[in-house]
């Protein structure tokens, strides 16, 4: 509408001539709202409200007389009070960047004010209590053209070539890369340890699988060779079954052929001796009786002396077969057999004694012997063997 006019939301609408504002400004301050505004009659100003910013970089000497060099930001703007506009409109309004210049010069003042006063200790260690006693000691002056300070920030402090800083930091540095080697030794140490240890554990997994990889291996190969000698072995255990028997098979077979050969050679020799023997002790007997006979010259007496000893000679003859192991292999018949050749032997030593003295084999039966006999004495009668 012709003649309205309407701030920004950040701005102060300054309305000169006509009616004076608050205080015996030269202006009407208006902010929020609109006002109609006469032409040629008023004129209008606009004062911005809005944030403003001011750089200070300042070379300042400490209480110990090192100096710094300080840089700081402040962030400011126009109070939103009338009163505050009113001030700042009578400074400003014409050349609002001034503003900050001006700013940033209070700042600079207070700051090497303040910095004078501290050591350089305090001033590196406390910069919020720096930052704090300028903008206290700022307020009341810059409340008076109209400014208000948000806040103010120390953004670095150099001391050139001195070194002094650095100096003082040194020990806190050497403490920290101390720590900080140390925390990086011990990093470096738990990172070795967990390498050595999974190192370990890829070893101890590897020996449980070659063990494992092992026994499965071993076992395999115990099957297989198992698997391989179970055709062997069985021949062979059929083998030494057969040698055995053939073994027993050969003893039994030696025995039986010790048996024959006791019963065809050594027993048969036995009996062979033992006849021999008894023809020996025959012959011995018919040595005697023939001696005895030679001395006597009695023949009749030497007859009857045969005829008595013939069944001793017998009888030594049996007996001596008795002691001998003689197989008997016909049973009955082959007993009577021994027996007739006992009694043959017997006959055949008998014959051989009265052949050697020189008397008739055989006698006609019944004849009668008185040889030798006397007067009253009953007749001898020796009964010759018949054929």
């Amino acid at each position: 509408m012709f003649g309205y006019r309407v701030p920004a939301p950040d701005q102060a609408m300054l309305i000169s001539g006509g009616r004076r504002g608050m205080g015996n400004a030269p202006f009407r301050v208006v902010t929020g709202h609109g006002a109609f505004v006469l032409p040629v009659l008023r004129k209008t100003r606009f004062l911005t409200l809005a944030m403003c910013e001011a750089e200070v970089d300042e070379n300042c000497v400490t209480h110990q007389g090192i100096a710094l060099t300080v840089r700081a930001v402040i962030a400011f703007k126009v109070g939103n009070d009338t009163e505050s506009i009113i001030n700042a409109g009578q400074r400003f309004l014409s050349d609002q960047d001034q503003m900050s210049v001006l700013t940033g010069r209070i700042f600079a003042g207070h700051l090497r004010s303040i910095i004078g006063s501290m050591t350089v200790e305090e001033i590196v260690t406390e910069r919020q209590k720096l930052a704090s006693e300028v903008l206290d000691t700022s307020k009341a002056e810059m409340g008076r053209i109209g400014l208000i300070v948000d806040s103010l920030q120390i953004q670095s402090i150099d001391d050139g070539q001195t070194g002094y800083i650095a100096a003082m930091a040194a020990p806190h540095q050497a403490a920290i890369q101390r720590q900080a080697k140390i925390a990086q030794a011990a990093a470096t140490q738990a990172s070795a340890e967990a390498e050595q240890a999974a190192a370990r554990n890829q070893a101890e997994y590897a020996r449980q699988t070659a063990v494992v990889k092992a026994q499965y291996n071993a076992e395999v190969d115990r099957a297989q060779a198992a698997a391989a000698q179970a055709g062997p072995l069985a021949a062979a255990h059929a083998q030494q079954e057969v040698l055995t028997a053939q073994t027993e098979l050969a003893q039994r077979a030696a025995e039986l052929r010790q048996q024959q050969l006791v019963a065809e050679v050594v027993r048969p020799a036995e009996a062979e001796a033992e006849r021999i023997r008894v023809l020996a002790l025959a012959d011995a007997a018919r040595m005697k009786i023939q001696a005895e006979a030679a001395a006597s010259h009695d023949r009749v007496a030497l007859d009857r002396l045969l005829i008595d000893q013939l069944p001793l000679i017998v009888k030594e003859a049996a007996g001596g077969l008795a002691g001998a192991n003689v197989n008997v292999l016909n049973g009955a018949d082959g007993l009577g057999q021994i027996a007739a050749g006992l009694v043959g032997q017997g006959l055949t030593i008998l014959d051989s004694v009265r052949q050697n003295l020189g008397t008739p084999r055989n006698r006609p039966a019944g004849e009668d012997t008185d040889k030798g006999a006397g007067p009253g004495e009953p007749r001898k009668r020796i009964l010759g063997p018949v054929d």
